[in-house]
């Protein structure tokens, strides 16, 4: 029987990559998405062809507002930083939303115990990255030790609670290598912060990391842009 493990789906590349992962090595995903107040939703729907391109008859989507804190360019009407080199800033960009991924994790957890899974996967990355700080191992490593202190399941023995982040420590040319390998269909991803309907921007932070990988691999990003469709 395959091992079960909730899965955090955003419908962008880092996430597909690590859906990708943990179905190469055994586990039956249930996938969980947001409909958060974010700017970019259109991410969903790349997030539900994911799933289902690749597989996963368990993928839930919550539902919750974090533009009431707001305090982010993704869930307030401040604007996206574009053309900035995302690599080259010290600060942590305005694109982070506060706890987003202590909510999201939270979640996780909360599903991973009623289906009886003690396994976590989250696409973070503390590499290529826009410096967010929930996106470090020792964050996550602190989120497991919580998770292990705060739920029946753990407390009670039947199992330890694991979060699992299989593409923390590479580049982002390397997730996308790793990626082609298992046949993932970045083509239905999206990763913009600022899309202008469907297409990517290809100008904000996540755009630019990525185009830049693939450009790397001496490839061009598979996914709809505004480039793209401009021919």
């Amino acid at each position: 029987m395959n091992k079960k493990c909730v899965l955090l789906l955003s419908g962008g590349l880092d996430s597909a990559t690590t859906l990708a992962i943990a179905q190469s090595e055994g586990y039956e995903v249930s996938a969980l998405s947001f409909d958060y107040g974010q700017r970019h939703a259109v991410e969903l729907a790349s997030a539900k062809a994911v799933a289902a391109a690749m597989g996963v008859t368990d993928h839930r989507v919550a539902k919750i507002d974090l533009r009431i804190f707001g305090g982010s360019a993704l869930t307030s009407d401040i604007e996206v930083p574009h053309g900035d080199d995302p690599m080259a800033r010290s600060e942590i960009p305005i694109t982070y939303v506060p706890a987003r991924n202590t909510i999201f994790l939270s979640f996780a957890l909360a599903m991973a115990e009623t289906i009886g899974s003690f396994d976590m996967f989250i696409g973070a990355n503390q590499v290529d990255y826009s410096g967010y700080p929930d996106c470090r191992g020792e964050y996550l490593n602190s989120f497991a030790a919580m998770a292990n202190l705060a739920t029946a399941a753990a407390v009670e023995g039947r199992g330890t609670y694991s979060i699992h982040a299989p593409l923390l420590d590479l580049t982002k040319d390397a997730i996308i290598q790793r990626g082609l390998e298992l046949g993932v269909p970045y083509e239905l991803t999206i990763s913009c912060y600022d899309p202008v309907g469907s297409l990517a921007c290809t100008t904000c932070d996540s755009c630019q990391i990525r185009r830049s990988a693939f450009a790397k691999l001496n490839l061009s990003d598979p996914a709809p842009s505004i480039t793209s469709n401009n021919g």
